[in-house]
């Protein structure tokens, strides 16, 4: 499931709750304030038949102000093809662009995003404002990583960032 709204404590409890109130196992989450906002996505558990109950009782968080979608789990559905991972790094003064370009170099290649965390920070020294990113990727067993470490590359010089790029093992 999906849920966002404005952040205030007890958004995650209230969900929680219901969850728990249904049977249900809380298996992993992701979850973040974003300007004012508190956004996450979730999987959980429950037993057969809860589903329809809880669906309903979280479309009931709507009235304090937590939009939920339930979505069907699809990590059941079809094995995932084998694929390397890496990691990607990248630190550079902010502009306009950044994420798009990286992230239609990795398109090109069929490489997936599974993970990114982005931040606007300022320099230590200058004060100048950084766009850093990481992200942990997904590359096809098709897709060539040195043809993608040097379109990446190419990327990084033109942007002026600096760029870290190395398979995990």
């Amino acid at each position: 499931m999906t849920i966002i709204g404005r952040d205030r404590p007890g958004l995650v409890e209230s969900v929680a709750r219901l969850v728990a109130a249904h049977g249900g196992n809380w298996l992993e989450s992701r979850m973040s304030r974003l300007g004012g906002h508190f956004a996450g996505i979730l999987r959980v558990e429950v037993p057969t038949g809860a589903a329809v109950a809880l669906t309903a009782a979280l479309a009931g968080l709507e009235a304090v102000g937590l939009a939920v979608t339930v979505h069907e789990d699809l990590s059941a559905a079809a094995p995932a093809a084998p694929a390397r991972t890496a990691l990607l790094e990248i630190v550079g003064h902010d502009r306009p662009g950044i994420v798009h370009q990286i992230s239609a170099a990795l398109a090109s290649q069929g490489v997936n995003v599974e993970d990114l965390e982005t931040e606007r920070a300022s320099a230590a020294m200058s004060g100048e404002l950084l766009f850093k990113a990481r992200a942990n990727l997904a590359i096809p067993a098709t897709a060539s990583v040195e043809a993608l470490r040097s379109q990446l590359e190419k990327i990084a010089a033109d942007l002026i960032v600096d760029l870290t790029f190395q398979e995990v093992v």
